[in-house]
């Protein structure tokens, strides 16, 4: 007669590791529900380990996520690879509630609250305005396209396309788009 230790006869508990992976990734459960084609009311209770997926809900979503199988289901990570490649699709951004800005977010998450990097798009008449930054923070922003109004410091600067300006943001600042073409820059934060 053997004995069988209970709990390794449990399927493995994949609702943390699916967390916190989809929370790297800026994912909301919306997001990944569609990336995956699982519905969000199944990825909240694996999240909350209320249900067990089965083995091709996990596959979907490893796929979704990009990771390897093993690691979803808590095994050990592989090496990452030599060239770590972020497809178009899968670069998360946000919008200004009136639509006029959008933020790509081309950094890493886990470098968010140190070093951050963006591409901005600003259409004519937007306004990406922003509270400060704690002290000692900087922005780097450079003009790909069109021409942008940066104002920092009690100071405004207007740049056209290969321009970089570089400013302080430890009080309110904004980059405009004063001009009748959409603008494309890059936008570099520095948090002290």
């Amino acid at each position: 007669m053997s004995l069988t230790n209970p709990e390794s006869l449990e399927p493995p508990k994949v609702g943390a590791t699916l967390q916190a992976l989809r929370q790297a990734q800026g994912l909301s459960l919306d997001e990944l529900s569609r990336r995956a084609g699982v519905s969000k009311s199944m990825l909240s209770q694996i999240e909350r380990n209320q249900a067990n997926p089965t083995v091709a809900v996990v596959w979907r979503l490893a796929n979704a996520l990009r990771v390897e199988l093993t690691e979803l289901l808590g095994g050990e990570r592989s090496a990452p690879p030599a060239i770590e490649t972020v497809p178009a699709h899968a670069t998360p951004g946000m919008s200004s509630p009136d639509g006029l800005c959008q933020l790509r977010i081309l950094g890493p998450i886990d470098l968010a609250g140190q070093f951050e990097w963006y591409e901005l798009t600003v259409q004519p008449g937007g306004a990406l305005e922003s509270a400060a930054h704690q002290p000692g923070s900087r922005e780097h922003l450079s003009v790909l396209k069109g021409h942008l109004v940066v104002s920092a410091g009690g100071a405004s600067q207007t740049l056209s396309a290969g321009e970089t300006a570089r400013y302080a943001v430890d009080g309110p600042h904004a980059i405009r788009n004063s001009s009748k073409q959409p603008a494309v820059a890059l936008l570099v934060v520095l948090h002290a």
